[in-house]
């Protein structure tokens, strides 16, 4: 079974990801520190772990519609 990628949705166009961001000390559990910067697709996913970071009000933040 495939579980689908974590979406974070982000008020900035550069956001960094660890992979572990949301575990309580887990941040031997991640991957390397990375910057991402959205584009003007609205997202970004990240290359290590594939969790998808959307802009807020950009085109392609469905919560905006």
């Amino acid at each position: 079974m495939s579980q689908q990628p974590e979406t974070a949705f982000v008020t900035t166009t550069r956001v960094s990801c660890d992979g572990a961001s949301d575990i309580p000390g887990g941040a031997a559990l991640g991957h390397p520190r990375v910057w991402l910067e959205i584009d003007e697709k609205g997202y970004v996913d990240c290359g290590y772990c594939d969790k998808r970071f959307v802009l807020k009000g950009g085109p392609a933040d469905q919560q905006a519609a």
